[in-house]
């Protein structure tokens, strides 16, 4: 049977120069695959920190797909074969690494992020590939939770005379995925509650009134978050409020982004500007039986292209179920106040992103999930970093699993 390693390696031995790269929804230090000369004095932690490292390339590509990294190390040390999963339909990483190594891969060992596929989707099934090259060993940081995959790839390799090794840097890999994982375990996508408060902890100077906060610093910076992710969500009052256009702007990105409008009321007016960038995206609205049965208000929000979406019931969480659904594995939950108190309080919310700026609100502004017990202190994984005049602060509200 395969067998099981450690979870996280200390990745001693070796000499890759620091890079930075993102694991999960935020950017840690790991290991650069620059230096590859010295290969042989590398440990098996390096080599599945370098395939980490190459599956983040694919950062805002591969969704629905699962970002994947592979290496591939022959007997005398040397890496062969690289690769890691460009976008969703393309081939996966243990092919591109495969192709790289080419003969040189029959007695190696590969290391791979994520359990090898074992059915055939777009692509073929990357375990016969695996097996049909010669590898000896394969090193796998954690099984894929897809049930068409779900440890079938890695007995698949065990039965024809493979190797097999897991656990090795699997929290890592779980995090780097964080999404995926969500998606296939609780069918709903991974949720990041982003929000701009000022120093007193507040998100708007009054009920209602459009405030901005953020310097040009953080709003390139959420911008370039949302190039990143699979939808934005805001509540019926921001699309009232602010009206705002919901797109990654001045920030690559290759596929559509989908812009979510909870609304049980179908408040969103026909002449709102998010209806007007279809072209970025699809606009969703998620609303309830109710008013989707009010034909004076759906029929005008269709003609301008919106997608109407009915929830079995009024619950944030049915809401959530229809996004996942359509394969949403990230949703970026901008506000406003209302939507990110009914994501907290019925425990949706998985990551928060604070900009925190330097303006005081006073006693009549509004508070972030006011009346909750909420504290960026108790964040899990917490990150602090300054960005111009503001301080980004992140982390964990439930700790990757």
């Amino acid at each position: 049977m395969p067998s099981r390693v450690s979870g996280e390696g200390t990745g001693r031995g070796g000499s890759l120069e620091p890079g930075r790269v993102g694991v999960g929804p935020h950017a840690r230090e790991r290991s650069s695959p620059r230096q590859v000369k010295n290969a042989v004095s590398l440990s098996p932690s390096d080599f599945m920190d370098r395939a980490l490292f190459l599956a983040e390339r694919g950062r805002g590509r591969t969704s629905p797909n699962p970002m994947v990294g592979a290496v591939i190390v022959a007997p005398d040390g040397l890496i062969v074969g690289q690769g890691y999963h460009e976008r969703a339909g393309r081939p996966h990483a243990e092919v591109n690494a495969l192709d790289m190594a080419g003969a040189r891969a029959r007695g190696a060992t590969l290391f791979c992020t994520l359990e090898p596929c074992c059915h055939v989707g777009r692509t073929g099934a990357c375990v016969r590939r695996i097996v049909g090259a010669g590898i000896a060993r394969v090193v796998g940081a954690v099984e894929d939770p897809n049930p068409m995959v779900s440890g079938q790839g890695f007995e698949y390799l065990h039965e024809h005379g493979v190797e097999v090794d897991i656990g090795l840097r699997a929290g890592a890999a779980i995090e780097l995925n964080q999404p995926f994982f969500t998606l296939v375990h609780e069918g709903r996508p991974f949720v990041i509650l982003k929000a701009a408060t000022s120093i007193d902890g507040c998100i708007a100077a009054a009920p209602g009134r459009r405030t901005r906060l953020t310097s040009p610093p953080a709003d390139r910076h959420a911008h370039r978050i949302r190039a990143e992710i699979d939808a934005i969500g805001v509540g019926s009052g921001t699309i009232l409020v602010d009206d705002p256009q919901l797109t990654a702007r001045g920030a690559y990105r290759e596929r559509p982004l989908a812009r979510v409008i909870f609304d049980r009321r179908l408040r969103t007016p026909p002449t709102a500007r998010v209806l007007s960038t279809r072209g970025a995206g699809p606009v969703i609205i998620v609303t309830t039986a109710e008013a989707a049965g009010r034909v004076e208000l759906r029929r005008p929000l269709e003609q301008r292209g919106a997608e109407i979406d009915v929830a079995p019931d009024r619950s944030l969480r049915s809401a959530l179920a229809r996004l996942g659904a359509r394969s949403l594995e990230s949703l970026l939950l901008e506000g406003g106040a209302a939507l990110h108190a009914a994501a907290w309080d019925e425990d949706l919310v998985d990551f928060v992103r604070l900009y925190v700026t330097p303006h005081t609100l006073g006693p009549g502004g509004v508070p972030l999930l006011e009346g909750r017990s909420f504290s960026s202190a108790d964040l899990i994984d917490r990150r602090v970093e300054p960005i111009g005049a503001d301080v980004l602060i992140e982390g964990y509200v439930h700790r990757p699993r």
